[in-house]
C-alpha cells in the first residue's frame, strides 16, 4: 500500500491498545510475523483481516487505509 499508512496505523493502534504484536496476532488468528509483515509494509492484509481489523479497534476499513481521519 502506498506509503504503508495501513501499517503505520494499525502499529499506532496496537501500541495504544498496549498490545505485542503476538498478542495482537493471537486475537485476530495471525502470527505474529503476519503482523510485522502488515506493520512493515512487506505484505497487504487481505479482505478478510481488514474486517476483523476493523472490527476488533472498533473503526472503519476506510480509516485503516487513510480514506478518512
Amino acid at each position: 500500500m502506498k506509503d504503508n499508512i495501513f501499517g503505520q496505523k494499525l502499529k499506532l493502534m496496537r501500541l495504544e491498545y498496549g498490545l505485542s504484536q503476538r498478542e495482537l496476532g493471537a486475537k485476530l488468528g495471525y502470527c505474529n510475523q503476519t503482523v510485522s509483515f502488515w506493520e512493515t509494509g512487506q505484505r497487504e492484509p487481505d479482505l478478510d483481516a481488514l474486517v476483523k481489523i476493523a472490527a476488533f479497534f472498533d473503526v472503519s476499513v476506510d480509516f485503516l487505509l487513510g480514506r478518512e481521519v
